[in-house]
């Protein structure tokens, strides 16, 4: 069984084979990965893969609405926790984009039916060959980034927005000869 090369260790094929790039339509879920990816700016993702679970804990399960009501003494709590990243900044970040969830849902009906809107509704299959093919940043990501951005969102840069459409299948990056491609 062939997959695609960058998933090596022991949590990395897990994630791969289980998580990566299967089309996500739940709200919950896709605040659970914009969460993750801010996170995640300047690390790697297996880092943020081995806090994932007491990011869980730490922020109310992901849920949006529990986040955006986060007060500053709770914030102030969270940067102490070893257990997550500990960048202020991150931190402060998915307090304020819970609130811009919440409200991009509330337009839209849910952030499912926004997110989608940038591929057209279905996910966007490539034919990649080599892992170098692989661009960092799409003009969909772009797009995503700036309206996010515009909708008060924060650490949802093009890279970072295209890593989360990766991770949550708008967009089908495994290599052709992955068994998941």
């Amino acid at each position: 069984m062939k997959r695609c090369s960058w998933a090596s260790t022991g949590e990395m094929i897990a994630y791969h084979d289980t998580e990566w790039g299967v089309p996500v339509h739940d709200d919950r879920t896709f605040f659970e990965f914009l969460t993750l990816e801010g996170a995640q700016a300047g690390l790697s993702w297996q880092t943020v893969l081995r806090k994932r679970e007491r990011y869980r804990e730490v922020f109310a399960g992901f849920d949006p609405a529990g986040v955006a009501r986060f007060t500053p003494a709770r914030v102030e709590k969270i940067l102490v926790d070893p257990g997550i990243i500990r960048n202020r900044a991150k931190v402060a970040s998915m307090v304020e984009n819970a609130r811009a969830f919440l409200q991009v849902a509330h337009e839209f009906g849910s952030f499912d039916t926004y997110v989608w809107r940038f591929v057209g509704g279905t996910p966007i299959r490539r034919q990649w060959r080599e892992p170098a093919q692989v661009p960092a940043v799409t003009a969909e990501s772009e797009a995503l980034s700036k309206d996010l951005r515009k909708r008060g969102f924060r650490f949802v840069g093009p890279t970072i927005m295209y890593a989360f459409m990766q991770a949550t299948g708008l967009v089908n990056d495994h290599l052709v000869e992955c068994f998941r491609h």
